[in-house]
């Protein structure tokens, strides 16, 4: 396994190779992770008991890191999603920079290559929610200037996904 540095996780495989049976239990758990382990089996070709041995392997070696609910933003008021590039003074990893995640508007940070050095995703209930997050956001050392996205409309939104596409789509 690679190790981490810096606190950041690195992209790379995990300990243990994942195979197509893994690959087929982590589909059907990205779908529904509440399934049992009997419904998961029959779903996957595989007995119960060997389905949960798979997904204790599965999470022993990180591939599965944790099991979580997907909110609806609507539901808890906040609805407004934008996607926020910051220009940074240096590097941009700093412990005042990474402050940024005590914010919970933030969902996501990223450390980017090209005209910025930050990418947030962020979701607030409207417009003056947004702009007082900037506010707080332009209040912490090394921020230099942001550049703000407003999605108007989402098509695809979905966590990470264990299949492979060997071809691409055909173009319609």
């Amino acid at each position: 396994m690679k190790k981490e540095t810096d606190g950041i996780k690195q992209n790379g495989t995990a300990e243990r190779n994942i195979d197509a049976a893994d690959r087929r239990i982590l589909g059907a758990l990205v779908d529904d992770a509440t399934i049992s382990y009997a419904e998961l089996g029959e779903k996957v070709a595989l007995s119960a008991p060997a389905a949960h041995e798979r997904v204790k392997r599965l999470k022993r070696s990180g591939v599965i890191q944790q099991t979580a609910a997907l909110i609806d933003p609507k539901a808890i008021n906040k609805s407004l999603l934008a996607f926020v590039h910051i220009d940074t003074k240096g590097w941009g990893k700093t412990p005042d920079l990474l402050r940024i995640s005590a914010y919970p508007e933030v969902e996501e940070i990223h450390s980017v290559a090209g005209d910025t050095s930050m990418l947030l995703k962020v979701r607030t209930e409207d417009s003056r929610a947004l702009e007082a997050l900037l506010a707080h956001l332009y209040e912490i050392n090394g921020v230099l200037a942001t550049r703000t996205y407003i999605v108007l409309s989402t098509y695809l939104e979905r966590p990470v996904q264990p299949g492979i596409t060997s071809t691409w789509p055909e173009q319609e």
